[in-house]
């Protein structure tokens, strides 16, 4: 098991220090799924529902969730992003979101990237709970990341 870079020698929470880290172009893409009953999902897709289109508000949401990545997850760097976007697809059972996120830096945008994808989810829960309570938020995972010095990673 690799060591843990957020724990420092003695346990203790830390900022990773990136200060020497070359700045390199990296990429995330995350995805995760909004399961729902055929007539939520007929809902969502008719851009009728009461608090307007769905999924256009969940993708801005994701965007604005990206770029407020380091005020929520402690130990993220705040960074400079120079593309996000999240996109909300019909897929069978629901919604499909996925995320890229893109920067050049000295350290990856992979929570970033995840924290896109869920606040999107959670968005699409908020927009469509009127219908369906019983929606489910499943599999937000990363997809792939790109660039820094562990190179680049792809899901199974």
């Amino acid at each position: 098991m690799s060591k843990l870079t957020h724990i420092d020698e003695t346990g203790r929470a830390r900022m990773v220090d990136v200060s020497d880290k070359a700045d390199t172009a990296r990429e995330a893409v995350a995805a995760g799924f909004v399961r729902m009953t055929p007539e939520t999902l007929a809902l969502a897709l008719s851009g009728e529902g009461k608090k307007g289109d769905v999924r256009a508000v969940a993708e801005i949401a994701g965007v604005m969730a990206a770029k407020k990545t380091a005020d929520l997850i402690p130990m993220c760097h705040p960074l400079a992003l120079s593309k996000v976007e999240v996109r909300v697809e019909p897929a069978e059972g629901g919604l499909s979101v996925t995320a890229r996120v893109k920067t050049t830096g000295p350290t990856g945008v992979e929570m970033e990237a995840l924290t896109a994808v869920s606040v999107a989810c959670l968005t699409l829960y908020d927009m469509l709970k009127a219908a369906e309570k019983g929606m489910v938020i499943e599999d937000i995972r990363l997809l792939s990341k790109v660039g820094g010095k562990s190179g680049d990673w792809r899901a199974a």
